[in-house]
C-alpha cells in the first residue's frame, strides 16, 4: 500500500471513530436507529468513493487528502475552513442533542428521505470527481490544470459544493431531527463565501475561467444562483 492510500485508510478509520462519537455521546444512547442507518449510509458512500479514487485516480485522492484550515494559504480561506469544520461537527451534534432532549421529532419517512439525500449528494460528488481530476481540497491551480466544462460543470460552476450541501442537508434529517436542519443555513453561508473567493482566485490564475463564467450562468443551484 502506497503512502497516499495508507493516509486515506487512516483517515477513514479516524472518521469511523469520530462521527459515531459526535452522535452517540451527545445523544447518550445507542438506542437510536436513525443514527445507525444514517452513519451506515454515510460511511458506505465515503468508503466507496475512496476505494474508487484509490484505483481510478490516485492523483485526485492525493489532492483531496490536502485539506482543512492548516493546508490553506490565504488567511480568509483558513477562517472559512475553520468555520466549515465547526459547522460540520454541528450537523451531527445538534441532531444528536435534539434526539436526547426531544426538541423536535422528524417522522420515519423524513429520516429515510434524509438518507436518500445523503446518497444523492455523494453521487453528485462522485460524478464531479470522475469528471474533474483537479478537484483539490484547497484552493489552488495545478500546472496542467484546465477548465472543465462537461458533465455537471455544464450546468453549475460548483457542482461539488452543491452535492456537499445536498448530502449535509440529509444528515440532520437522517438523524431524525428537524432542528438540525437549521445548521445547514450556517454551512450554506460558509460555502457561498468560499466559492465566491474561489472564483476570484480562478479568474486570476486559471486560463479560460473567465470565459467559462460567461457560458455557465449559475454558480451553485441551476435556475436559482
Amino acid at each position: 500500500m502506497n503512502v497516499v492510500n495508507r493516509r486515506a485508510v487512516v483517515g477513514l478509520v479516524q472518521l469511523f471513530i469520530a462521527l459515531p462519537a459526535l452522535v452517540f455521546l451527545p445523544a447518550w444512547t445507542l438506542n437510536y436507529w436513525q443514527a445507525w442507518v444514517c452513519l451506515a449510509v454515510f460511511f458506505a458512500a465515503v468508503t466507496a468513493i475512496t476505494l474508487y479514487l484509490m484505483k481510478a485516480d490516485p492523483a485526485l485522492l492525493a489532492r483531496r487528502m490536502k485539506a482543512g484550515a492548516v493546508a490553506e494559504q490565504e488567511r480568509s480561506q483558513k477562517i472559512i475552513q475553520s468555520l466549515a469544520a465547526g459547522a460540520f461537527v454541528a450537523v451531527f451534534v445538534v441532531p444528536a442533542l435534539d434526539h436526547r432532549y426531544g426538541w423536535s421529532r422528524a417522522p420515519a419517512y423524513a429520516a429515510v428521505g434524509g438518507d436518500l439525500l445523503i446518497l444523492a449528494g455523494f453521487t453528485l460528488v462522485f460524478f464531479v470527481f470522475r469528471e474533474n481530476s483537479f478537484t483539490s481540497g484547497v484552493i489552488e491551480v495545478a500546472t496542467e490544470q484546465r477548465v472543465i466544462t462537461a458533465g455537471p460543470y455544464a450546468h453549475v460552476r460548483h457542482p461539488m459544493y452543491l452535492g456537499s450541501l445536498v448530502m449535509l442537508l440529509g444528515i440532520p434529517l437522517g438523524l431524525g431531527s428537524l432542528c438540525g436542519v437549521f445548521v445547514i443555513f450556517a454551512m450554506t453561508a460558509v460555502i457561498v463565501w468560499r466559492l465566491i473567493k474561489e472564483e476570484e482566485f480562478l479568474e486570476k490564475h486559471l486560463p479560460g475561467y473567465v470565459d467559462y463564467i460567461k457560458s455557465v450562468k449559475y454558480r451553485l443551484v441551476p435556475f436559482v444562483w
